[in-house]
């Protein structure tokens, strides 16, 4: 299939004017359109370092981000580029390129961290661009990272301790991977080679020490290492003489260094093989109306002064996509019973069988679309427009039944009707005559097909209606005695009598058959709602299995490098013992032999 969006070139979707973030409606309009799961990679770093080239590489693109040529930085705010994902079908590729960390110009820091959270937030993936080694520097410069958990909360009600806890987080958190530019050393440690991401593990780790100057150096490393469980590193080479860089988007590739080309298909394979759905908590996948609403929600809480709250954009989501799954829901019944459903149906059961079936799927469909549904108040208004629309099938079931019977009376009594009035059986003999007519008229009315639940209602009121001419068809009949019209008269009153018990026994069977269908779709809507909890429940089970296995390694980690650590410091101290006691030791001997 057809990817459903292709951005030629990418658009803003979060203005920064001012200092105030404001989202652009064009944008949203792009990402409402879009179906499909998306995969979210958003790229922050400092101003001027290389960010938007990596971006448009990615979209395949020799340029489209703004990559600017001077000091100044270019792209303002958050800008977005939705293409086909190239290895993902039926997924689209979103990619976010943000402004420029501690610009200059802007001499306030305040949004560069809310542009920080933001990209956290909408990202599946977590691209940090930075120059050079991965210093102390570059640590400060990451100082965003830190703040996270002023910015961001995951829970609306949270706990006390929920800032010194990074479970939440993580489970909602993106892969991270930093980039390093123009990276110019050798890597190895202790003369042995290292890949790129063993350079990040060992820059990562923390010093053993509880001074203040240690707690600033631990910092922002342990706040990665709780917060992005999974990390990946890459460095690249500078990709030409600094002179150059100016035209970096207009050169080709065989004018680039060879290493530096190497490194850039490197990354990008690796962003398209393993950057994930973006998916949010209770295993939710994000398309492009989702999107939408996470980036709505997020910057309209910082823009009213509230914190951006998972919790919150996720039962915003949930208004949103459960109203949409009722919707959905009911008009596949509509649709189902549409095809389904001839009416008038021959019986009541028969209507009410069609409507189960159709129901079961339309709960499904709910089901599917659905999530976080607290309460089950979406459910519940489900199950009442349900009942509603079964009750409006059999009310019109009942008319279309009423209708076809009218109108078969019509056709098939009308002659008798007009035989009556031509006096035909105003004689002697003539009620003989008309009763037998009558009944073959009743039998050709019982043999037609398809009149439905309202046959014999219809029939006896319209006989019912007929009675005065029946009788007075009897009364003028001189060949009948006296006794045998009151014997006939009675008669008939029995016959009427008999078919109105028929009819009270026909209603109590429709009002059992109505009763048993409600219990019916009650257990039925029960049956999936629990199916359901439990598909939610195994997917909690395995995120909260994730995040503590993520939490117990981190532990498992720093335990081990607090051991080494002290390892470490106790061989130094054993050492410098064996060099104090080698000291004494010589001072004795040669103490000794002068005496």
């Amino acid at each position: 299939m057809a990817p459903e969006i292709d951005l030629p070139g990418p658009m803003s979707l979060i203005d920064n004017t001012k200092g105030q973030l404001v989202v652009n409606p064009e944008a949203l309009k792009i990402l409402s359109a879009i179906t499909q799961p998306v995969v979210v990679v958003a790229i922050v770093g400092l101003y001027r370092t290389g960010k938007s080239y990596l971006m448009n590489k990615l979209a395949g693109k020799k340029n489209g981000f703004s990559l600017g040529s001077t000091v100044k930085s270019h792209t303002k705010g958050i800008w977005m580029w939705c293409v086909p994902h190239p290895k993902k079908p039926e997924h689209t590729l979103v990619l976010l390129d943000t402004e420029g960390l501690e610009d200059i110009e802007k001499g306030d820091n305040e949004n560069d961290s809310w542009i920080f959270a933001l990209a956290v937030l909408l990202s599946s993936t977590f691209v940090y661009n930075s120059m050079g080694t991965i210093n102390q520097q570059a640590m400060d410069q990451l100082h965003y990272v830190t703040e996270l958990t002023h910015r961001i909360r995951s829970k609306s009600s949270p706990d006390e301790n929920e800032n010194e806890d990074s479970a939440d987080f993580v489970s909602f958190f993106p892969d991270f991977v930093w980039t390093l530019r123009d990276f110019s050393l050798d890597l190895e440690a202790d003369g042995q080679p290292i890949t790129a991401d063993e350079y990040l593990t060992y820059s990562l780790k923390l010093k053993q020490g509880t001074s203040e100057k240690d707690k600033t150096f631990n910092l922002p490393r342990l706040c990665i290492r709780k917060f992005f469980p999974k990390k990946k590193c890459f460095v690249f080479d500078r990709p030409v003489h600094r002179k150059k860089l100016a035209q970096l988007e207009k050169l080709h590739d065989e004018e680039l260094d060879p290493e530096f080309v190497q490194q850039v298909a490197d990354f990008c394979s690796y962003i398209f093989s393993n950057s994930k759905t973006k998916t949010l908590s209770g295993g939710i996948k994000v398309n492009g109306p989702r999107l939408e609403s996470l980036v709505l929600t997020y910057v309209n809480a910082i823009s009213s002064g509230d914190l951006p709250c998972m919790e919150n954009a996720v039962l915003a989501l949930a208004q949103i996509e459960n109203s949409a799954a009722v919707q959905k829901a009911i008009a596949h019944y509509e649709q189902q019973m549409g095809q389904k459903v001839q009416l008038p149906t021959e019986n009541l059961q028969e209507l009410l069988d069609l409507h189960r079936d159709s129901e079961r799927e339309a709960i499904e469909v709910f089901m599917k679309n659905s999530f976080k549904d607290v309460d089950h108040l979406f459910q519940k208004e489900l199950a009442a427009q349900l009942e509603k629309k079964r009750d409006d099938f059999c009310k019109q079931n009942q008319e279309a039944s009423s209708d076809r019977c009218s109108a078969l009376l019509q056709d098939i009594f009308s002659p008798l009707e007009e035989e009556v009035k031509m006096g035909i059986y105003s004689k002697p003999g003539g009620y003989r005559l008309f009763i037998q007519k009558l009944q073959d008229l009743k039998k050709k009315y019982h043999e037609e097909p398809r009149k439905g639940i309202q046959a014999e209602e219809i029939l006896q009121t319209y006989l019912k209606s007929k009675e005065s001419m029946t009788d007075a068809i009897l009364q003028t009949d001189q060949t009948l005695t006296e006794k045998e019209k009151e014997i006939e008269v009675e008669h008939v009153k029995a016959e009427s009598a008999q078919a109105s018990a028929k009819m009270v026994e026909e209603m109590q069977i429709k009002y059992q058959q109505m009763m048993e269908e409600k219990e019916k779709s009650y257990q039925e809507h029960v049956k999936q709602l629990t199916e359901k909890i439990e598909r939610e429940r195994a997917q909690l089970l395995e995120e909260q299995e994730r995040t503590l296995t993520s939490k117990l390694q981190e532990q498992a980690q720093l335990l081990k490098e607090r051991c080494q650590g002290e390892s470490t410091q106790l061989q130094n101290e054993i050492q410098k013992l064996q060099k104090t006691l080698g000291k004494k030791t010589k001072r004795y001997i040669s103490h000794k032999l002068k005496i």
